[in-house]
């Protein structure tokens, strides 16, 4: 049985929430809200978009607000995604076929394989030093 947790707003099984350890807990319904995911706001608005093709209700909170977001910039501003339970394993697909993992990328949300791949191009050239011959 899938236990929710109105705390976290997280489903799990077993005996406690595994984010804040709380034993009071319901069974999970079909139109419980989850958290699904905590993206930058360029990666959000790419999930936002792939959620909304897929005919995925969410509720987007943002984490900062508009006046900490204004004088911080708006590329530090952190988006949380909410679903309904019985959509969740469908948007988790999702956010784990677009979105960077949280270990996988650098704290800006780019994949390591990015800058990479553009390294790859500053060794490639016409094999003369210095571009033009004399």
């Amino acid at each position: 049985m899938v236990l929710y947790c109105d705390n976290c707003f997280e489903p799990f099984e077993g005996e406690r929430c595994p984010h804040c350890g709380r034993k009071k807990a319901r069974e999970a319904r079909a139109d419980d809200l989850c958290f699904l995911t905590e993206q930058n706001i360029i990666w959000g608005g790419m999930l936002a978009g792939a959620l909304e093709e897929n005919g995925i209700y969410y509720v987007a909170q943002n984490v900062l607000g508009a006046g900490l977001a204004f004088k911080t910039g708006l590329l530090s501003e952190r988006v949380r995604y909410y679903v309904f339970f019985e959509r969740l394993q469908d948007a988790r697909d999702i956010v784990t076929q677009i979105c960077p993992s949280p270990d996988g990328g650098n704290e800006d949300g780019f994949e390591e394989d990015a800058f990479e791949y553009e390294d790859s191009f500053e060794d490639e050239g016409d094999g003369t030093e210095g571009g033009a011959e004399e």
